[in-house]
């Protein structure tokens, strides 16, 4: 075998998912993911805010959170293909005990004084290519957990918790650990990780795809690729997620110069923008519990189009009214319905796409839907200094409302169809 092949042996078998609703397992597997997002919500403020200790310069602090985030540009589809090869609950295992031991000789170096931002930088993207193969593999194992018509629901548990930990509960906690010293603002997210390992050596059974013959990285990498790209619905909802990705981030990256200070147009104070914003969170933590309700009541497409229009609105509605009230009412609602999207897509994709391929089918999509933030984030800026804010609401609103062209593909027959055809594959 060369480097770079995998081979897996017959003994090797996939758990199967219990017929409980949301077994034992599911909820150990949720307990992991509450604290490995836990820490990532206060490394991602926390991390930072250490910086600002050891240097002024903006550039460098910036380069903290660049290092973090860089991984899903650099090892997400490597990551996929890994997932697919071994044992899912192993990689997790490994992740989150690597990020721990990170933290933990991060805390030590920086209770000695032998600490700098180079090593921040280090640390930073070590987490990042953990968390990489972290979250690919807790969507990957899933269905292998839980029964399949009940995804949706975990979906939405899921979708909940994580958010919760890692946008409402964790930079707040990331502000009073930082306040408590340096020390204690790394080694609480080593202590979080190490919990989560404990809640997943909890989690019975093996994760890991049985695979026929060894295969090279690259030609894995290439098949999942492929499979995403030649899967008119799964591609269709790619483009789609990456487009609403890119419009929200365009409009959030200029929405505080539009909202914040007396001579804005909102005129909010800052913690009145933090308010606002927390009405687009707290939506779509509502919608992840509601998200397969949603889906029974109205069915997939029609929820999914919804959604979509609910999208052009949150990022529209800035350009029509600049009522607070108004923008937090269309945010909360918005955001209930994006989360619908959210959990619905992700159950989809893990129900029409063979086992074997989660992993990389998973990897390749996130990295389409996240890639375009950064993009996003530079067309918001420059639109808004070329044609001043309120162009870059209505322009986004308008291309948000553009991407309900992509329905016309994302049908009930089509959903129907990819549903029997991975039925056949199994």
């Amino acid at each position: 075998m060369t480097v770079g092949e995998s081979l897996q042996s017959d003994s090797v078998t996939t758990s199967r998912p219990s017929p409980e609703r949301l077994n034992a397992s599911f909820w150990r597997l949720c307990s992991a993911s509450a604290a490995s997002n836990l820490a990532d919500g206060i490394v991602k403020v926390g991390l930072p805010l250490v910086a600002v200790g050891l240097t002024d310069s903006p550039v460098l602090v910036a380069g903290v959170a660049m290092a973090f985030s860089l991984p899903w540009l650099l090892v997400a589809l490597p990551a996929g293909a890994l997932v697919d090869r071994l044992d899912r609950r192993k990689v997790m295992l490994a992740a989150n005990t690597l990020r721990a031991a990170l933290f933990g000789a991060t805390a030590l170096a920086v209770t000695l004084g032998v600490t700098s931002i180079w090593l921040l930088y280090v640390v930073a993207f070590g987490a990042g290519v953990a968390e990489t193969l972290y979250d690919t593999s807790a969507q990957s194992i899933l269905p292998q957990v839980v029964a399949r018509d009940v995804l949706p629901q975990a979906n939405g548990r899921l979708h909940f918790v994580e958010l919760a930990a890692n946008q409402f509960v964790g930079p707040p906690l990331a502000g009073f650990l930082v306040a408590g010293g340096a020390a204690l603002a790394v080694a609480g997210p080593a202590g979080l990780w190490a919990v989560a390992v404990a809640a997943l050596l909890l989690v019975r059974g093996r994760y890991r795809v049985e695979r026929d013959r060894p295969t090279a990285l690259r030609a894995d990498i290439t098949e999942g690729l492929r499979f995403l790209w030649r899967h008119r619905l799964l591609r269709t909802l790619a483009v789609m997620v990456g487009g609403s990705n890119f419009t929200t981030s365009a409009v959030l990256a200029v929405l505080v110069l539009y909202a914040v200070g007396s001579d804005s147009a909102m005129g909010l104070t800052e913690p009145g923008y933090g308010l606002l914003l927390t009405a687009l969170a707290g939506g779509i933590m509502l919608g992840s519990l509601v998200a397969a309700r949603i889906e029974r009541w109205l069915g997939r497409p029609l929820s999914l189009g919804t959604s979509l229009l609910a999208c052009a609105a949150v990022v529209g509605i800035p350009a029509l009214s600049t009522n607070p009230f108004v923008l937090g009412a269309v945010f909360l609602a918005g955001g209930v319905l994006i989360a619908t999207w959210n959990v619905i897509t992700v159950s989809l994709r893990q129900l029409i796409t063979p086992d074997r391929l989660l992993g990389r089918v998973n990897s390749g999509y996130r990295m389409l839907a996240w890639g375009s933030l950064p993009l996003g984030a530079a067309a918001g800026g420059l639109l808004a200094e070329w044609f001043g804010l309120r162009a870059v609401f209505a322009i986004m609103g308008v291309l948000a409302l553009s991407l309900l062209l992509g329905m016309f593909w994302v049908t009930d027959s089509a959903i129907h169809a990819a549903e029997r055809d991975a039925d056949r594959q199994e």
